[in-house]
C-alpha cells in the first residue's frame, strides 16, 4: 500500500475514477502562471468583402486622380489593373470611405518615384507597385508595412528574392534599378535636417558617356523610354538609319511646339479653295513634308529636311517622306549674314518655290524615282534657310512655362540617372541653396568656384609652367575651388601613330604631371579633378593618326595615370593633415568625351566636350547666296542687321547694332572693337549652328563618325545643358549665354601654342557654380 501513496511534492493528479482524493491535506504550493502560447502568424481573416468594380465607374476619379493631379495618363488595361484591385482589397466602401481614391494616390506617387513615363501602362512596374499596394492593406485601407514603416516613407522596394540583379529585358524593377533615382530621392530629406556633409562635393557626380542611360524618343508616345538591349561596337545597319530619324523627331516635336507653328484655335478667315503663295499671309507657318510637293509647282513651301549631298553631287534635303534637290544661290540665312554655318548632315529649315518642271538630275537623272520615299522630280529654289528654333531647358521639361508655353514632356524622364527633375528637382535646389547659396557657411566664394582649362599638352615645356601659375593661385586662396576640369589634347601629337610619341613616352608625360601637381597638396586633398581626353589621346588615337576618332570616346587607360593616382594617395596620407567637418577627400576621375558633370542631381548639369567644332564648321560649310553676292543686293538697307539674341557672361547684348558691311567701315573701328567684335561674332555663330541640331555633332558621319548605339543620349543637346563646355582650341577664349544655355570655351592653356620653356600668357576659365556663370581668366606666367 505504500506505492500506492501518492508522494508528498506531486503536483499531479490523476483523471481516472478508481482514484479518490486523498484525505490528507494537499501541501501549499505556489503555481507559477502558465508560459503564454507559442507565437504564431495565424493567417488573417479579410473583413473586406470584394466587390467587382467596372472600369467605367472608377474611370472619374482614376482621372481625377492620376490626370488632374499627377499628370499622369491611363490606359485601358491600367485602368482595368486598378479597378480589379480597388474591388479586391477595399470592397464596397471604396468610394464612400475614400479608400479608393487613397489607393490611387499612393499607386501615382510609386510610378513618379519610380520614374515612370506619362502614360501609365499595364506591366511590370505597375504590378510591382500593387504588390506593396498589397502589402500594405489592412482591413481595406492602407496601413504601415510588414516591417512596420508606413507607405509614404518607404525608400526602396524589394519586388524580388534577388535584389541585386534587373531584369531589363523584361522590364522589370528592382531595387538596383531604382537605386539610381531613389539614391538622391532617399537622401533629399535626411540631408536638409542631418549637417554632416557640409561638403558640396558630396553632390558631385561625373556621369559618363558609358554610363548615361540610353534613352530613344518614342514618336507615337511622345516621351523618351529606355533601351534594354546591350550596346555594341559594330551594331547593325538600321540603328543608323533610326539615329537619323530620331533626330529629326526629336527636332520636329520641338518645332511644333513653338507658338509660331501653332495653328489658331480660332479664325476669322472663311474657307476657300484659293491657293496662296506666301507663307507670309499666314498667321502661323506649316511644314510641308517633301513627298507633299509633288504636283504643286510653282507654290510657296517651309521644309524641314537635313542637307545632304545626292549620289550625283548636288545638294539635296531629305525628310522622312522623300528628298529633293536643292538651289540656295538665292537664299540669305534668316538670323543674318554670315550668322550661322550650314554643313551636310544638319537638319535646317528652307522656305521656298517648289519648281515641278525642271529638267535636271532630280527629274530624270540618276535616283529618280518620282514618288514616295525617293527623289521628287524638280528642285526647290530657296530664298531663306536657318536651323530651326531653340528650346529652352524648362520648356523641353515642362516646368516654370510662362502663359502660352506649350512644355515637353520630359519632365518626369531621368536623362543621368540621376533622378528625373519632376521627382527630386525642387528638393536638390533647396539643397543647392543651402550648400552653395550666398547666405551659406559650408561653402565660400572661392569654394564655388570651378577651373577649366583646355589644351593641356604635356609635351610642350611652357604649359608644365603655365599650369603651375594657375595652380599657385587657387593654392594662395583660402578656401581651394570645387573642382578642376582638365581637357586634353595631352600630346599635341597622335600618340601611337607613327609620331614619335609611344606608350613609353606618354607614360612620362603624366609622371611629369604628377611631380607638379605633388607641390600643391591642399588642392588634391580638397577638389575633384576631372579629365576628359582629346583625339590624339590613346587608345582611339592608335589607328585614327589624328583624325577625328568616333565619338563618345573613352577615357585615358589607367595604365598611364598609376603616378597620378600615387600623388593623391601621398596627399592624403600626409602627417598632421585633417579634414574640416563634413568634408571629403580628393579625388581624380578620367572619363569619357564628351562628358557630364551633375551637380545636386538634375537641379545643375554641365556638359564638357572636347572638339576643335569651329574649324570642322569652316571646313564643311556650304556657299549659300551666290547669285546675290554676285549682284550685290542685300536687300533695301544695303545691309544685313545682326539679329542674333546671344547675350555675354553678364547677360547684356554682345553686339547691339548692325554688322560692318564693308571694308572701310571695319577699318574705321577701334582696334580693340574689331578684336572683341571678330571673337563674339565667331562664337556666336557656332553656338547658333550647333545648339538647334539637338547634337553635339550635326556632321555626315564620314567626317564625324558616331557610335550608333550611344549616339542618341551621349551626344544629345535636347534638353539644353545649364551649361556647354566647348573646349575648342582652334577658337579664342569665350563665354556667352543662349535661350538659357551658357556657352563657354576655355580657348588654349598656351595660346598659340608656343613650346618654349619660358613663360608667356596663359588663359582658362573660372566658372561659378552657384551662378553658373564663366569668367575668362589671364594671366602670365614667368
Amino acid at each position: 500500500m505504500d506505492s500506492l501513496r501518492r508522494p508528498p511534492d506531486s503536483n499531479t493528479f490523476s483523471s481516472s475514477p478508481a482514484f479518490a482524493t486523498p484525505l490528507h491535506p494537499l501541501p501549499s504550493v505556489t503555481r507559477a502562471p502558465p508560459p503564454p502560447p507559442p507565437a504564431f502568424n495565424a493567417p488573417a481573416v479579410s473583413a473586406v468583402l470584394p466587390v467587382l468594380l467596372p472600369p467605367p465607374t472608377l474611370r472619374p476619379l482614376a482621372f481625377r486622380t492620376f490626370t488632374k493631379k499627377h499628370n499622369l495618363t491611363l490606359n485601358a488595361l491600367s485602368l482595368q489593373a486598378l479597378a480589379t484591385f480597388i474591388g479586391k482589397h477595399c470592397g464596397s466602401g471604396w468610394r464612400e470611405e475614400g479608400t479608393g481614391e487613397r489607393v490611387l494616390d499612393e499607386a501615382a506617387k510609386l510610378w513618379k518615384a519610380e520614374n515612370g513615363a506619362v502614360i501609365v501602362e499595364d506591366g511590370p512596374r505597375l504590378k510591382a507597385i500593387l504588390a506593396t499596394l498589397e502589402s500594405c492593406m489592412v482591413g481595406g485601407k492602407i496601413g504601415p508595412t510588414k516591417t512596420g514603416r508606413d507607405l509614404s516613407r518607404q525608400n526602396s522596394f524589394a519586388f524580388g528574392k534577388n535584389d541585386s540583379a534587373v531584369d531589363l529585358n523584361s522590364g522589370g524593377i528592382g531595387q538596383l534599378a531604382l537605386s539610381r533615382q531613389s539614391s538622391i530621392a532617399q537622401g533629399q530629406d535626411a540631408e536638409e535636417q542631418d549637417d554632416a556633409s557640409t561638403d558640396p562635393r558630396a553632390w558631385l557626380k561625373v556621369v559618363s558617356a558609358f554610363e548615361q542611360p540610353r534613352l530613344r524618343y518614342d514618336m507615337e508616345r511622345k516621351h523618351f523610354v529606355q533601351l534594354t538591349n546591350t550596346p555594341s561596337l559594330f551594331p547593325p545597319a538600321s540603328n543608323k538609319t533610326a539615329l537619323l530619324r530620331e533626330r529629326y523627331n526629336i527636332i520636329y516635336q520641338r518645332l511644333l511646339r513653338n507658338e509660331a507653328f501653332q495653328a489658331p484655335t480660332f479664325s476669322t478667315n472663311m474657307p476657300s479653295l484659293t491657293r496662296s503663295d506666301s507663307t507670309t499671309a499666314q498667321q502661323f507657318y506649316k511644314i510641308t513634308p517633301i513627298a507633299n510637293l509633288l504636283g504643286r509647282g510653282g507654290s510657296t513651301h517651309l521644309l524641314l529636311g537635313m542637307l545632304v549631298i545626292a549620289p550625283t553631287g548636288t545638294l539635296a534635303l531629305n525628310d522622312l517622306s522623300g528628298s529633293i534637290s536643292l538651289d540656295l544661290q538665292h537664299a540669305q540665312p534668316l538670323q543674318g549674314v554670315d550668322s550661322a554655318f550650314f554643313v551636310p548632315g544638319m537638319i535646317v529649315l528652307v522656305d521656298g518655290v517648289y519648281e515641278e518642271d525642271w529638267s535636271g538630275v532630280g527629274s530624270s537623272g540618276l535616283g529618280s524615282t518620282g514618288g514616295v520615299g525617293g527623289t521628287i522630280g524638280g528642285r526647290f529654289l530657296g530664298f531663306s534657310i536657318g536651323g530651326p528654333p531653340v528650346e529652352k531647358r524648362d520648356v523641353s521639361l515642362g516646368i516654370n512655362l510662362s502663359a502660352g508655353d506649350v512644355g515637353g514632356g520630359g519632365g518626369w524622364t531621368d536623362f543621368l540617372g540621376l533622378g528625373s527633375e519632376r521627382a527630386v528637382g525642387g528638393r536638390m535646389r533647396r539643397l543647392e541653396q543651402r550648400l552653395l547659396g550666398p547666405e551659406s557657411l559650408h561653402a565660400s566664394e572661392s569654394r564655388r568656384k570651378t577651373a577649366i582649362l583646355s589644351e593641356v599638352a604635356l609635351d610642350q615645356p611652357s604649359t608644365l609652367v603655365a599650369l603651375r601659375t594657375v595652380l599657385e593661385q587657387y593654392a594662395a586662396r583660402p578656401d581651394p575651388p570645387l573642382s578642376f576640369i582638365l581637357t586634353g589634347n595631352f600630346c599635341s601629337h597622335a600618340v601611337m601613330a607613327g609620331a614619335g610619341t609611344g606608350s613609353i613616352e606618354y607614360k612620362e608625360l603624366f609622371n611629369e604631371l604628377a611631380s607638379v601637381l605633388s607641390d600643391f597638396p591642399s588642392l588634391l586633398r580638397s577638389s575633384t579633378w576631372i579629365f576628359v581626353p582629346g583625339d590624339n589621346d590613346p587608345w582611339s588615337s592608335a589607328f585614327s593618326a589624328g583624325a577625328s576618332v568616333t565619338l563618345p570616346r573613352s577615357g585615358v587607360p589607367d595604365i598611364f595615370t598609376s603616378r597620378i593616382r600615387r600623388a593623391f594617395t601621398s596627399a592624403k596620407s600626409e602627417v598632421g593633415i585633417r579634414h574640416r567637418e563634413g568634408e571629403m577627400d580628393g579625388e581624380a576621375i578620367w572619363t569619357s568625351n564628351p562628358t557630364r558633370v551633375s551637380l545636386f542631381g538634375p537641379a545643375h548639369e554641365l556638359l564638357v566636350m572636347r572638339d576643335d567644332i569651329s574649324g570642322r564648321f569652316r571646313r564643311s560649310a556650304i556657299r549659300i547666296g551666290q547669285a546675290i553676292d554676285s549682284s550685290g543686293d542685300l536687300g533695301p538697307s544695303g545691309r544685313q542687321d545682326a539679329a542674333i539674341d546671344i547675350d555675354s557672361d553678364n547677360d547684356t547684348p554682345m553686339m547691339t547694332g548692325a554688322l560692318p558691311s564693308t571694308e572701310q567701315e571695319l577699318a574705321a573701328l577701334p582696334a580693340v572693337l574689331q578684336a572683341d567684335s571678330f571673337t563674339t561674332a565667331s562664337a556666336k555663330k557656332t553656338i547658333l549652328s550647333l545648339l538647334p541640331q539637338a547634337t553635339l555633332s550635326p556632321f555626315p558621319f564620314s567626317i564625324r563618325p558616331v557610335n550608333w548605339d550611344r549616339a542618341s543620349s551621349a551626344l544629345s543637346l535636347h534638353p539644353l545643358p545649364h551649361t556647354l563646355v566647348l573646349a575648342d582650341a582652334e577658337a579664342d577664349a569665350y563665354v556667352l549665354t543662349f535661350e538659357g544655355c551658357h556657352v563657354l570655351n576655355p580657348g588654349r592653356l598656351v595660346p598659340g601654342g608656343a613650346g618654349s620653356r619660358k613663360g608667356g600668357k596663359v588663359q582658362w576659365v573660372e566658372y561659378d557654380c552657384w551662378t553658373k556663370r564663366g569668367t575668362v581668366m589671364e594671366g602670365w606666367s614667368g
